[in-house]
């Protein structure tokens, strides 16, 4: 049967393209544009007919086309005044994605073409994905519940995968990928129970990046919400459905990390693509100034989602409700999540905020901020609930610079640990609201942390302007690769004690692919713009003993009650027992003089439950130091440094250099509790029910499982340390 359009046979109630019994229903919104299209196209990619949508409800076009079904591949024309002064950029000439396609048939390009005005312009259907008519999954499974990962570990899907040994060739770069075996195995073994995949939304790259031959690596520039980018799912959402049941089998959760701040169609020479072609005053922040309307850019990007707009709002709360529902991820971390908020400043019981929190699925789900934008006010941690979670860039701020040696850091050192308490410790939230990590895909891996004191980002072809510059790094000597024997040991010794302080901290701990296993970027720390040997994880020349040790740490802080009690720390004495005491090298509770004290260096931290008690080291010191233990028997349970012993004398520890320590009591006596003097002035898992999964889709193709350096304290830094 040939397509036509059925007259008034439309409906406005779902958006997209819903498969009907009579056909297919499409409907899009916008509140300005005159006439919108339906532009039918063959498998050689030839426009075969264009239906005018005849229904126009509360700003919704919407029409029915018979002789239509799944496979069908569609996009989108609008028509209307082109004022781009004004904010409005109707142009039939351009083909437009719909903002609810689930599947593309291509990835995006970029073309001066698809800029050009309305009066030179040229059709640009050969430049644009084609959205791919697909029949929507099933449910048969309840939503997840709300629960707590032990472990999160972020993920770039063609980093971890294009250069593993055991994917085959073909499936490297993709979802698929990830159904390998030997990388479930990988991520087993460390202990990861809940995995963050970085941006699979289809994507455009960056305007500047194809003159200078690059690639995005990161999918931080969406186009369309709804459809996955074809370079990771080539066979469609159904590779990432099978990702995501075969984890739940293997017990880790897959949360997507979202961006609903911008997209890629840019500032006002950016391309017009799709919702920029619909209504891009509706879809996105405009402020006026001289009589024009101006982009506005609180995403540092060129464009800002408008949140505050019921559009906006449905965009989200209903693709988020698709991956949740269709593609069975269990939640989402939400890139530059405070612009969710801005109504334009950000308010963090915003509607948009609160539609997510009481959403019946979405609420069910992990929910991770980003709790801050580059706009005006945009820092925002600390304000997004108790439904949240959040990255705490301040505990990565905190324990680098201890680590670095800044003077005056053993009480923020203390802060961290105990959960971040002046941040998350009201309205119900616990220490576990705060996501702490040490270094993440936006900075240096943590093997560079320790190799550069400066960033070093030839590669990305901005004369090493961007990027952050102060990343409170240090080279232990020498600034990038090196041969020196002294100077390896030293940064193998302090990305251990990194790491041991992670695993010994109050909160959610997040740990970013490969360091684990030492991965270098060669100094880039905004290596956004390399889909190459910078970005893709050398699995074969991975840090064995330190995969060892990363995995043993997180079994040694699972196994512990003491490290993974979600509550804030008080040091007050409840039931015989004080949950925290805070010991200096010498035997005796830090006093008010320790913790003021610039060049204190060394803490020791006794946690206790009714059943569990550990007593954690922190060394920074150069050299080996004598700590003076409380009574009792205690034992190793965790050293960072393996290649210095821990030694005991009587009462007294021998504590490694650059080393953090955990000594375990072998039997708590439960009516004799310990008797400890007085604190002064101390510092401020179940299996997750399973997810939504859709049967297989009949019309898909099943994937194979498959800043300024310190100052100098020579007491504090070994030798070159930050010079």
């Amino acid at each position: 049967m040939k397509p036509q359009l059925v007259p008034h046979g439309g409906s406005f109630e779902k958006l997209g393209a819903t498969i009907t019994p009579d056909g297919v229903n499409f409907a899009v919104y916008s509140e300005t544009a005159s006439a919108l299209f339906v532009s039918l196209y063959d498998e050689a990619d030839s426009e075969i007919g264009r239906f005018e949508l005849d229904g126009h409800d509360n700003n919704i076009h919407h029409g029915l086309i018979a002789g239509v079904g799944p496979g069908a591949k569609y996009g989108l024309r609008a028509d209307g005044p082109y004022d781009p002064d004004q904010g409005v950029n109707f142009d039939p000439n351009k083909l437009l994605v719909d903002p609810y396609a689930r599947r593309l048939d291509r990835v995006f390009v970029r073309s001066p073409r698809l800029r050009l005005p309305r009066e030179d312009a040229v059709d640009t259907a050969p430049l644009v994905p084609k959205a791919v008519i697909v029949t929507p999954g099933v449910n048969k499974v309840a939503t997840p519940r709300r629960k707590a990962p032990t472990l999160m570990y972020e993920l770039n899907v063609r980093g971890y995968t294009m250069r593993h040994p055991g994917v085959q060739g073909p499936l490297r770069g993709t979802v698929a990928a990830l159904t390998t075996q030997r990388i479930i195995d990988h991520l087993k073994y460390l202990g990861v129970d809940c995995v963050e995949l970085m941006p699979v939304a289809a994507f455009i790259d960056d305007a500047h990046l194809p003159s200078l031959g690059l690639t995005n690596a990161w999918g931080y520039n969406p186009v369309a919400y709804f459809a996955i980018d074809p370079r990771l799912a080539p066979r469609g959402p159904q590779e990432l459905r099978v990702m995501t049941d075969l984890y739940r089998k293997n017990g880790i959760s897959v949360i997507l990390d979202v961006v609903y701040n911008h997209t890629g169609e840019g500032d006002y020479n950016g391309p017009v693509l799709s919702m920029k072609g619909l209504d891009a005053r509706t879809y996105y922040r405009h402020v006026e100034v001289d009589g024009k309307q101006h982009l506005i850019n609180d995403a540092g990007t060129g464009n800002t989602l408008r949140c505050d707009h019921p559009a906006v709002q449905r965009l989200v709360i209903e693709s988020l409700r698709y991956w949740v529902e269709e593609t069975g991820v269990s939640g989402f971390r939400f890139d530059l999540a405070t612009i969710l908020g801005r109504e334009p400043g950000f308010n963090p019981d915003a509607r948009m905020l609160q539609m997510i929190k009481q959403d019946p699925v979405l609420s069910k789900c992990q929910l991770v901020a980003e709790p801050w934008d580059p706009g005006p006010g945009g820092y925002g941690v600390g304000k997004f609930g108790k439904e949240f979670r959040e990255w705490n860039d301040t505990y990565r701020d905190e324990i680098r610079e201890f680590w670095r040696g800044e003077p005056g850091k053993i009480g923020a050192l203390a802060g961290k640990v105990s959960g971040s308490a002046e941040i998350y410790n009201f309205a119900g939230r616990k220490p576990s609201a705060g996501v702490n990590f040490l270094a993440v895909h936006d900075g240096f891996t943590l093997a560079d942390l320790v190799s550069y004191v400066d960033k070093h980002n030839e590669a990305n072809g901005e004369g090493n302007r961007d990027g952050n510059n102060n990343n409170a790094s240090w080279n232990c000597g020498a600034e990038g690769p090196t041969d020196d024997a002294a100077i390896l040991a030293a940064r193998r010794r302090d990305v251990r004690a990194l790491l041991a302080t992670l695993f010994m901290s109050r909160g959610m701990p997040l740990i970013q692919q490969g360091d684990e296993m030492g991965r270098t970027q060669r100094g880039n720390n905004n290596a956004y713009a390399q889909d190459n040997e910078i970005t893709w994880l050398d699995w074969e020349g991975a840090d064995g003993d330190l995969v060892d040790f990363v995995a043993a740490a997180n079994t040694f802080r699972r196994a512990h009650a003491a490290l993974t009690h979600d509550h804030f720390l008080d040091g007050k004495e409840k039931h015989g027992i004080r949950d925290v005491v805070w010991w200096h090298q010498d035997g005796r509770e830090m006093n008010h003089d320790d913790w003021s004290r610039s060049g204190q260096s060394v803490l020791g931290m006794q946690l206790r439950t009714a059943t569990d008690e550990i007593l954690v080291w922190f060394n920074r010191h150069a050299e080996s130091i004598t700590a003076i233990l409380p009574d009792g028997g205690w034992a190793l349970g965790l050293a960072s440094d393996d290649k210095t012993p821990v030694g005991f004398t009587g009462r007294t520890v021998h504590l490694p250099p650059r080393s953090v320590v955990a000594l375990i009591r072998a039997q708590i006596p439960k009516d004799e509790p310990l008797e400890i003097p007085p604190a002064q002035e101390p510092p401020a898992t179940p299996e997750e029910d399973p997810v939504q999964i859709p049967p297989d889709n009949p019309n898909e193709e099943p994937p194979a499982p498959v800043e300024e350096p310190p100052p100098d304290y020579p007491d504090e830094l070994p030798p070159g340390r930050a010079n």
